[in-house]
């Protein structure tokens, strides 16, 4: 099954809600089953083997006191193992506006989100000790939030939650929200790492990643620092758990790091620019995973327009081998968001989002070269999860 997260929420939206899909013949074949309406504004998806649970963002900004609509929150739904069907088993308010990132650990029944906050600011007037007025702009928190998972799947509430702080350069070279992408902390990435110790958040505001421990406290271990304007957006590890790549959103380069899971410190082994020789155009990479037979990190870049991979070598350094090309993209904001392999790395899906697409390809697992297999329209696709039903 693969189950396409899309968007709903502005005016203008065309989709909203989660599409599911049967997968056949090795990708090549997606037959559209169903639909779940909520929740409405879908960015990322989860599925947690063990409940049979799929997880979702509802990746917006609640509006206001009242709210008039649905706040910010994460989604479990039940997976029907025979049919696929969704059925809707309860949510929980996501402090801090837009949820963009879920991962879970289904040992100790937690689950995590990342929520980037929003760009925009609000203006207060303010008068010093001397009389004079000015003006103080305030900014959303963004934050790490810890959920505990009831034994059927449900979320129970939250544990921990870490706010994050600090800002990075303001104007910066992004054309994101007028050159104001790093006013503020934009938490956009939550990953546990292999040995289940520790959370990885990328904060592409302040261009750092945080290593959190993995229990209620969520304190902060260690933290890597980028130089600024490099915006450390999603991380992703290697088989051995020693191994991470994080793409640099604003420096449209992918980073490849050693991790210590005994401190939870990271080592930079490189950056390398994520397109091709000679583009000399606006770049923001966005997705990076590592594909399940190792050996293969992928990429894909909003401007530049492609789904790219590189081969990893024995000392941890990146050699790019090759490139598809998606579609056009609007803005960085609009672009393809987001792709996903198959558990054996046979094939991936891409959400192409500017041409309501979902594309499959096939993966040589040689050389990681991929080769296109059909596609499927899905309207505003931002994230797709593929999952496998018992028999």
């Amino acid at each position: 099954m693969a189950y396409v997260g899309t968007y709903g929420v502005s005016p203008d939206a065309r989709g909203g809600g989660i599409f599911s899909f049967h997968v056949a013949s090795g990708g090549a074949a997606l037959t559209a089953l169903g639909h779940a309406a909520e929740p409405k504004d879908a960015g990322y998806l989860l599925h947690a083997p063990e409940t049979n649970t799929l997880y979702a963002v509802d990746e917006r900004k609640t509006d206001g006191r009242g709210p008039v609509d649905k706040p910010a929150a994460v989604h479990a739904l039940a997976i029907d193992r025979e049919t696929g069907k969704l059925s809707w088993l309860n949510a929980r308010i996501a402090p801090g506006p837009r949820p963009t990132f879920l991962d879970h650990h289904p040992e100790k029944r937690f689950l995590v989100s990342a929520n980037h906050g929003d760009f925009q600011h609000v203006e207060k007037v303010v008068q010093a000790e001397d009389g004079s007025w000015s003006v103080e702009y305030v900014y959303d928190d963004s934050t790490a939030i810890l959920f505990a998972l009831e034994d059927d799947g449900r979320i129970s509430g939250i544990t921990g939650l870490q706010v994050l702080s600090g800002r990075g350069t303001d104007p910066n070279s992004s054309p994101q929200n007028g050159g104001h992408a790093q006013s503020n902390p934009h938490a956009h990435c939550a990953v546990i790492d292999p040995s289940g110790n520790y959370v990885l958040v990328c904060d592409k505001g302040t261009d750092r990643i945080l290593v959190l421990d993995l229990s209620p406290g969520l304190n902060i271990v260690s933290e890597f620092k980028f130089p600024p304007e490099t915006g450390a957006r999603h991380l992703a590890f290697d088989k051995t758990g020693r191994m991470a790549f994080a793409t640099l959103e604003f420096a449209s380069e992918l980073a490849s790091l050693r991790f210590d899971p005994a401190t939870g410190e990271l080592e930079l082994v490189e950056r390398v620019s994520t397109v091709t020789a000679g583009y000399r155009g606006t770049n923001e990479p966005a997705e990076v995973r590592v594909h399940p037979g190792g050996g293969l990190v992928y990429v894909n870049n909003r401007g530049e327009d492609s789904l790219a991979w590189f081969r990893i070598e024995p000392d941890g350094h990146l050699t790019r081998q090759g490139a598809v090309t998606l579609s056009p993209s609007v803005h960085p904001g609009l672009a393809a968001r987001s792709f996903t392999f198959a558990s054996d790395g046979s094939f991936l899906l891409v959400a192409d989002r500017p041409a309501d697409l979902v594309r499959s390809y096939s993966v040589n697992p040689d050389t990681g070269a991929l080769t296109w297999l059909t596609q499927t329209s899905v309207p505003d696709p931002a994230f797709i999860a593929l999952v496998e039903l018992d028999d």
